[in-house]
C-alpha cells in the first residue's frame, strides 16, 4: 500500500519538514490510505482520492489569484522538482491512452454543460472544446508535463463536482469510463506527487487553510 510507505517515509524525515508541511502531508497520507481501502466502489475511491489530492496542494491564496492558477502553480513547482521526471513518464508512458480519452471526453468539459444550463444553441462549446483538445494534444506532443496535467485535472474537476454536489448517480453506468480512469489517474498520480513533496522539504507549498489548533 502507497500510503502505509509514505507514512513510515514521512515518520524518518519529519525533522526535516516544517509543521505546515507535516501537517499537510499527514492529512493526505491519510485520505490516501482510505482511498486503497475501496477495492471496489469507483466513486467512493475517486472521492477519497481527491481529497487527498486537496490536502497536498490547498493553501492561502489572494484574491487575485484563480484556482487554475493555484494548480498551475502547483504543478509547475512538482515538475521542477521531479528531477527523474517521474510525473513526464506516468502522463507520457503508463497512462498516455486515459489521458487522451479524458481529453477526448465532452462530458467532463465545463462549457459542454454551461451551453445545456444556458440552453445556448450556437456551436461555442463545440469550438472551445475542439481547441481545448488540440491544445492540450500539443502540450502531449511537446511534453510539457506540467500543462498536460493542468487540463486532466481540470476534466477532472469537473468529474469531481459531478459526483460531490450530487450530480451523478451512484455506481451509474453512464459516467463509468470516466470514472473509471479518474480513479486510476490519481491512484497513481497522487502517491507520487506526495512522494515529491516528501522529497523536498525545503519547497514551500503555503500555509495550510485549517491549521491544527
Amino acid at each position: 500500500m502507497q500510503a502505509d510507505r509514505l507514512k513510515a517515509k514521512l515518520k524518518l524525515q519529519e525533522e526535516r519538514h516544517e509543521e505546515p508541511s507535516r501537517v499537510r502531508l499527514h492529512r493526505a497520507i491519510s485520505w490516501l490510505r482510505r482511498a486503497e481501502a475501496e477495492t471496489e466502489d469507483l466513486d467512493a475511491q475517486f472521492i477519497f482520492l481527491w481529497i487527498a489530492f486537496n490536502a497536498a496542494y490547498a493553501s492561502e491564496f489572494g484574491p487575485e489569484q484563480s484556482e487554475r492558477d493555484r494548480l498551475a502553480a502547483f504543478f509547475n513547482t512538482l515538475v521542477t522538482v521531479d528531477d527523474q521526471k517521474r510525473l513526464h513518464a506516468l502522463a507520457f508512458e503508463k497512462f498516455s491512452g486515459p489521458i487522451r480519452t479524458m481529453i477526448g471526453n465532452k462530458f467532463v468539459f465545463e462549457p459542454f454543460w454551461r451551453a445545456l444550463r444556458e440552453h445556448d444553441s450556437s456551436n461555442r462549446w463545440e469550438e472551445q472544446f475542439e481547441a481545448s483538445r488540440k491544445a492540450a494534444l500539443k502540450a502531449i506532443m511537446d511534453g510539457s508535463t506540467g500543462k498536460v496535467l493542468g487540463v486532466i485535472f481540470d476534466r477532472l474537476y469537473v468529474l469531481r463536482n459531478q459526483l460531490i454536489h450530487g450530480g451523478a448517480t451512484w455506481n451509474s453506468r453512464v459516467n463509468r469510463a470516466q470514472v473509471k480512469d479518474g480513479a486510476h489517474l490519481l491512484s497513481a498520480v497522487v502517491p507520487l506527487m506526495l512522494e515529491l513533496m516528501l522529497e523536498h522539504p525545503d519547497v514551500d507549498f503555503g500555509a495550510i487553510l485549517y491549521p491544527v489548533v
